[in-house]
């Protein structure tokens, strides 16, 4: 081997060990450094292999938040139960309360003390119930404000008294009102219960007076003959609300009317409708109607809303006094 290619191969053999040696610096500078950044890069910095490398940062997973309950505020708080007060053992209230929870445990367990318990209370309710009676009908029997016979008796001879007296009181009152009050009478020719009707009619028109108004709905006569006279519906129906035939208004001019019936009617059941009718438009006092029902006219306890306070109330003479206070008093027959 010549000495020039002696020198040529440790040229050779000193530049693989420089190369080696710049890979190995290399990889050291990307450990040390950011990734890419090397020696030969940021030489600046000169070497760096000690330099103390920022710690990684972690990226913590959300800790789900606890959910603190709250407290319930005051109005949240349900009140507490109102225990009831039991009623005194024996008294009506009791006896209403317990009675049935005595009759199923005799039921269920039919003892002989549980059968007697039951049958003893029953028999206390029934000894209260007689004494109340016993005092009922004494204190109504006292006052003729609570006693019924004194406005309309039940004795036989005396209800028979009773019914001729209202009879006579009613033919009065139908005749008085008569000469003030007519009939509008709604009718169609193909209606069945307008030709039944019209005789009723024609008998209250010859009893008591009353002017019949015969009014055609659909422009033809009744077949029966009755009520030729008719007028032709104007209007007049539709204006007071008849949807059924016969039709019956109690009629006062120039311009009351009273609804009676949409319907048949008989002739006690009619002339009782128009004396009620009557009554409450005010044709008719209330006392006279009560002489038509036979009745006999009494006091009327009507109290008006507020008249009677909450202590007089408690207080059963003060209540008393307040009632016979606000009766309205009217005229016997």
């Amino acid at each position: 081997m010549s000495k020039n290619a002696a020198m040529n191969r440790k040229f050779a053999l000193l530049l693989i060990m420089m190369t080696l040696l710049l890979k190995v610096l290399t990889a050291w500078g990307m450990e040390g450094d950011e990734p890419g950044v090397s020696y030969f890069t940021d030489k600046q910095r000169g070497w760096f292999w000690y330099e103390v490398q920022p710690e990684p940062v972690l990226k913590r997973k959300p800790q789900p938040s606890k959910v603190v309950p709250s407290l319930p505020s005051i109005t949240e708080i349900p009140p507490r139960p109102i225990t009831p007060v039991e009623p005194e053992p024996l008294t009506s209230a009791w006896l209403r309360k317990n009675m049935e929870t005595y009759l199923n445990k005799a039921i269920d367990e039919p003892s002989h003390e549980n059968v007697a318990a039951f049958y003893y209370l029953q028999r206390t309710m029934m000894d209260k119930a007689e004494r109340f009676t016993n005092a009922a009908r004494y204190v109504v029997m006292s006052d003729p404000q609570l006693d019924e016979t004194v406005r309309r008796p039940v004795a036989t001879y005396a209800a028979n008294e009773a019914n001729h007296q209202a009879s006579v009181m009613a033919d009065r009152a139908l005749k008085d009102i008569a000469g003030v009050a007519g009939i509008l009478f709604f009718f169609r020719s193909d209606c069945p219960y307008c030709h039944v009707q019209a005789p009723i009619l024609s008998m209250l028109e010859k009893a008591y007076g009353f002017k019949i108004y015969p009014v055609s709905l659909d422009g033809l006569p009744m077949p029966n003959g009755l009520f030729g006279n008719f007028k032709l519906d104007q209007g007049q129906a539709a204006l007071l609300g008849v949807e059924q035939t016969p039709a019956l208004f109690l009629m006062k001019p120039p311009k009351q009317i009273l609804p009676l019936s949409q319907g048949a009617l008989s002739l006690e059941e009619l002339t009782s409708r128009i004396l009620l009718a009557a009554k409450e438009a005010g044709w008719l006092e209330a006392s006279r109607y009560q002489t038509t029902q036979g009745l006999r006219s009494t006091p009327q306890l009507l109290p008006t809303t507020g008249s009677i306070n909450a202590a007089t109330a408690q207080d059963p003479m003060a209540l008393i006094q307040a009632l016979q206070n606000s009766a309205k008093l009217g005229g016997a027959p």
